[in-house]
C-alpha cells in the first residue's frame, strides 16, 4: 500500500506517516525498524539523539535491505548541545551509519546547561533542570541553518514549538523551519497553531498519535464510530484523522502486527473521512476532552495553551 507524500517548504518531500522509536527499548527496536522497512512498507524513521537508541535504529535501517536513498530519516538536536549544533548532529549521523539526514530538528526549545551534572538532563541542587539561561534558540537555529547550508540535511525543523518560541526565531531566520513535531491528537488538536503553521509553510508532524500508553483515545465514541462505519479500527481512525488534515502521524510500536496494521489502517482512513467527519472529529477536544500526555517538567514558559 502506497504511502501518501507531503511536500516541505524547500521541495523535499515527506512520508505521510513514520514509525516513531521513543522509548523503544534497543533488543526491540532494531527489528521494529527492520519489519518496518521490509515488510509493512514504512520509509519514514523518526529518531533522536536523546532517545539513547540511534545506534539500534541503525542497525535496523541497514538488515531491512532498503536503500538509504528510500528511507526518510528524521533525528533531534538535544537540549545540551544547543550552544554546538553540529556535534550532536554528527553523533547522531556515526550512531545511525548515515553521512546525512532528510530532517534535523530542535527537540525543545529549552538549552540546557552543557557543563552540567549530567548529559542529558543536568539538575540544579533542589532537582529542577538546569537551564542555559544565557543561550538564545535563534542562535541554536543559526547553527541549524549552517548544517543545512553544509548538505548534511536534507531539510531542518523544530519540535515542541509554540507560536510564541516560533516568534523568537523567525524575525532573524534565513530559512523558514520546515517542520514543527507536536503532540497531536485527537484530544489534542491545537487548531490554533495549526492555522499559525500553515500561514508561515510549516508543516505539522504528530507525535504520539494514539495518546499514551493503554489511552483513553483508543476509546473515544466519536472515533470508535467512524472505526464502525468505515470497518476500521480506532486506531485507523485517529491516525487516518491527521494525515487528512495534513498532518505527518508517526505511531510508535515495536509489534510487527501493529506497525503493519497502523500504517495501513492510516492509509486507508486518510482516503476515508470526509470533510464533515473530520470537522465532527475536529470538535471532540473543545467539547471536553481537551488533554495532553507529555508535559516535562521544565521552567521555561513554552507558550502552549492547556499545558498542564
Amino acid at each position: 500500500m502506497a504511502c501518501p507524500t507531503f511536500k516541505l517548504n524547500n521541495g523535499v518531500d515527506i512520508p505521510s506517516i513514520g514509525l516513531g522509536t521513543w522509548q523503544s527499548k534497543p533488543g526491540e527496536v532494531t527489528k521494529a525498524v527492520e519489519y518496518a522497512l521490509k515488510e509493512a512498507g514504512y520509509r519514514h524513521i523518526d529518531c533522536a539523539w536523546a532517545y539513547g537508541n540511534e545506534k539500534e535504529v541503525g542497525a535496523g535501517i541497514r538488515a531491512s535491505g532498503v536503500p538509504r536513498s528510500e528511507i526518510f530519516i528524521t533525528s533531534k538536536l538535544w537540549g545540551t548541545y544547543h550552544r554546538k549544533v553540529e556535534q550532536c548532529l554528527d553523533e547522531t549521523l556515526a550512531n545511525l551509519g548515515t553521512d546525512y539526514l532528510d530532517l534535523y530538528l530542535i527537540h525543545w526549545p529549552v538549552p540546557l546547561n552543557p557543563n552540567g551534572n549530567d548529559p542529558v538532563f543536568p539538575k540544579l541542587p533542589d532537582g529542577t533542570r538546569d537551564i542555559d539561561w544565557e543561550w538564545k534558540i535563534s542562535d541554536t537555529w543559526k547553527q541549524m541553518e549552517a548544517v543545512y547550508k553544509k548538505g548534511k540535511v536534507k531539510a531542518i525543523g523544530v519540535s515542541n514549538f509554540s507560536e510564541k518560541k516560533l516568534e523568537e526565531i523567525l524575525p532573524t531566520a534565513e530559512i523558514v523551519p520546515a517542520v514543527n513535531q507536536l503532540e497531536i491528537h485527537l484530544w489534542n488538536p491545537q487548531h490554533k497553531l495549526m492555522d499559525y503553521l500553515k500561514s508561515k509553510g510549516i508543516l505539522p508532524q504528530a507525535y504520539s498519535p494514539l495518546g499514551s500508553t493503554n489511552s483513553p483515545l483508543l476509546q473515544d465514541e466519536t472515533a470508535t464510530e467512524y472505526a464502525q462505519k468505515y470497518g476500521l479500527q480506532t486506531a485507523d481512525i485517529l491516525l487516518g484523522y491527521l494525515i487528512a488534515k495534513g498532518i505527518v502521524a508517526l505511531p510508535k510500536s515495536v509489534t510487527p502486527a501493529r506497525i503493519k496494521s497502523n500504517f495501513d489502517g492510516a492509509v486507508r482512513a486518510a482516503s476515508k473521512l470526509t470533510k464533515e467527519d473530520i470537522a465532527k472529529l475536529d470538535a471532540v477536544a473543545p467539547g471536553g476532552k481537551q488533554k495532553r500526555f507529555i508535559a516535562p517538567p521544565w521552567v521555561i514558559d513554552l507558550g502552549f495553551d492547556n499545558w498542564p
